[in-house]
């Protein structure tokens, strides 16, 4: 036992002489100390990220006294129908929510292209998310969507849903809400859409701009110099027997409706303002950055310093209750209250 311990304390002194030894310049001059790895510092992005998370959490919580249809609904109460823009990507484990009207086409394109649902004419998966057809982005069987669950797992569906919930990465990208709308009304009602124009804007001229009986078609409408203004659109959304009829469409409804931020705990909320930084700060979290190359977006965006101009003939009385209706949007994903436009 002895012998052991003179041993050990032998092996001991030799080591503490070694260290010594490749030391000794830095022991000498007096400059040696232990090395830790500094931590590092959050970045600006994921302090952003940080921020938007925490002001949907304390918006969404009890203690908020800011209150909205659906707030306190558990995921479960959601009807599944109203998962429809949960879009599930499970071999890189992605869920996205997509909100029309915030490059959607995009980001669908890029769910395509890691799902590899789609072939290209030669029969390989596309690899580029620009090589897909706009048109086919949207196509329905191309994405995995929580609303089919039921029919493709039946009494399993709201445990897989909650199952991938806790355990894929899941993101949205939101924009200013009355920008947005701006986007929506240009995209839809400006040029000739004739479906858009059969289901919201003949509907739209015989309530709103006193045209008993409305062309047919949008083509016949603009033949006749009749167009729908962006004031008969707001008056629309703001007439209570819109949603008695029907739900808003996706590329008007709530964005909070779209997506179930209370219910749903995101991981990343990007936002249209701040685009190419939160796409690549996204791929980069998804360790996607090398494999998928997001699409550049367009030049004909809408863009958030036209409001003044859109809302120019939009009464000061229903600029109000028209931020009433967005008010969970503006509030819940971080942006100012158009001060100036309200008060006028």
């Amino acid at each position: 036992m002895l012998k052991q311990l003179q041993f050990f304390l032998l092996l001991g002194t030799l080591f503490i002489m070694f260290f010594i030894i490749v030391h000794w310049d830095d022991v000498r001059d007096g400059t040696f100390y232990l090395h830790v790895a500094p931590q590092s510092s959050p970045t600006h992005l994921e302090l952003r990220q940080a921020h938007r998370r925490h002001l949907i959490r304390e918006l969404c919580s009890a203690n908020s006294s800011f209150n909205f249809p659906g707030k306190f609904k558990t995921f479960d109460q959601i009807p599944s129908k109203a998962l429809d823009h949960l879009s599930v990507d499970d071999h890189h484990g992605v869920i996205y929510c997509f909100v029309p009207k915030v490059a959607c086409t995009n980001w669908k394109r890029v769910m395509i292209v890691l799902s590899q649902s789609l072939k290209a004419p030669d029969g390989a998966p596309y690899l580029d998310p620009l090589d897909i057809p706009s048109a086919l982005s949207h196509n329905a069987t191309l994405h995995l969507i929580f609303n089919k669950f039921w029919r493709l797992f039946g009494r399993f569906s709201r445990p897989s849903m909650h199952h991938k919930l806790k355990n894929y990465t899941k993101f949205l990208f939101v924009r200013d809400p009355f920008v947005r709308l701006i986007s929506a009304f240009r995209n839809k009602f400006v040029l000739p859409n004739e479906n858009f124009y059969r289901q919201f804007g003949s509907v739209m001229l015989h309530r709103y701009a006193n045209i008993s009986k409305p062309p047919d078609s949008a083509q016949e409408a603009f033949a006749a110099g009749i167009r729908l203004s962006f004031t008969h659109f707001i008056k629309y959304l703001l007439d209570p027997q819109t949603e008695e009829e029907k739900p808003f469409n996706e590329h008007w409804q709530q964005m909070y409706r779209l997506c179930h931020p209370c219910q749903i705990e995101y991981d990343f909320v990007g936002k249209l303002e701040t685009l190419d930084e939160d796409t690549e700060h996204l791929l980069k979290i998804l360790g996607m950055e090398n494999q998928v190359r997001f699409p550049q977006g367009y030049r004909n965006r809408t863009a958030a310093n036209w409001e003044r101009d859109w809302f120019t003939n939009i009464s000061v009385a229903d600029r109000r209750k028209l931020y009433d209706l967005y008010e969970a949007d503006f509030r819940l994903f971080g942006y100012d209250k158009p001060e100036t436009l309200l008060d006028e």
